[in-house]
């Protein structure tokens, strides 16, 4: 009897760790469901809830409608600032210029570079009311003033801003060889940016983009300036009295030509802002009105 006392009490530790780690099953009456204790480390079975959408990023690095990417500079924000000023108060002026291309051309040349305020100059200069000389400063300061800055954006921004400025397939494989161009072709490229139908803009922005100097791009940028501006104003020499009578009846006709180019411009807006928030088409209706069988 003793020998079996004891071999119970050696075995009762071992039973009652047993019974620890296993658990104890317990049935309930009333829904005749078991619960049974979860194993360590696991968590117990049910419903989870759905995980959250993942919300769209906001990262700077996500916006690529900004030349730059990361958080803007002052830099950044200065540049950008100063070209979306130039283009606003070129805009405010396109309604002035009828008044300014007669009563002060000269300024309306400087400050906004226009061809035809160029060749008025040069016709007034024609009946002696302004140097020759003036007129072909003027067109060409009017000209490149502000185009170093289109420079700088290449320099500071890099490939951002040439994707944006680059419109169109032509323009676009243009710039993704700007790199393996020679040197003379940017350069030739800078002296003919001002003729018609050259994207200006994109290639000044290469220019900087590509590592040419400042000092090379101003010297091809004002002899290229000055070659149109030599040309405008040999047209409006020759123009003589005949180019500032029709400047003259441009004068008198200033308010009604001003408030026409007011009414177009507000009309456009309001067109490009109506398509905008008009909404989509619905499929469902379109499909209903196209098929016969529903009449």
């Amino acid at each position: 009897m003793t020998d079996v006392r004891r071999e119970r009490c050696h075995l009762s530790p071992a039973v009652h760790d047993r019974n620890a780690y296993t658990g104890v099953r317990r049935s309930r009456d009333d829904s005749g469901m078991t619960n049974t204790p979860a194993a360590d480390g696991q968590e117990e079975a049910g419903p989870r809830e759905p995980a959250p959408a993942p919300r769209p990023s906001t990262a700077p690095d996500d916006r690529p409608y900004l030349p730059w990417r990361g958080k803007a500079t002052r830099t950044d924000k200065a540049l950008a600032g100063t070209i979306l000023g130039i283009m606003l108060l070129m805009l405010a002026l396109w309604p002035a210029r009828p008044f300014l291309i007669a009563q002060a051309p000269v300024a309306l040349a400087f400050v906004t570079g226009s061809k035809a305020a160029t060749g008025a100059v040069a016709a007034f200069a024609s009946v002696g009311e302004y140097p020759l000389w003036l007129a072909l400063v003027a067109g060409t300061v009017g000209m490149a003033k502000f185009d170093w800055l289109f420079w700088w954006t290449g320099r500071q921004w890099g490939q951002g801003i040439v994707n944006m400025f680059a419109q169109g397939d032509r323009a676009k494989a243009f710039a993704a060889k700007a790199h393996e161009f020679n040197p003379w072709i940017l350069k030739g490229a800078v002296l003919l940016a001002v003729l018609p139908g050259v994207p200006t803009a994109l290639v000044y922005a290469l220019a900087g983009w590509t590592g040419m100097r400042l000092g090379t791009f101003l010297v091809f940028n004002v002899l290229g300036s000055m070659s149109m501006s030599a040309v405008v104003v040999a047209a409006g020499y020759t123009a003589g009295e005949a180019g500032v009578e029709l400047i003259t009846a441009i004068d008198s006709y200033a308010l009604w030509i001003s408030l026409g180019i007011i009414f177009v411009m507000a009309y456009l807006g309001a067109k490009r802002a109506g398509r905008a928030t008009s909404p989509p088409p619905d499929p469902t209706e379109e499909a209903t009105a196209s098929d016969p069988k529903s009449d």
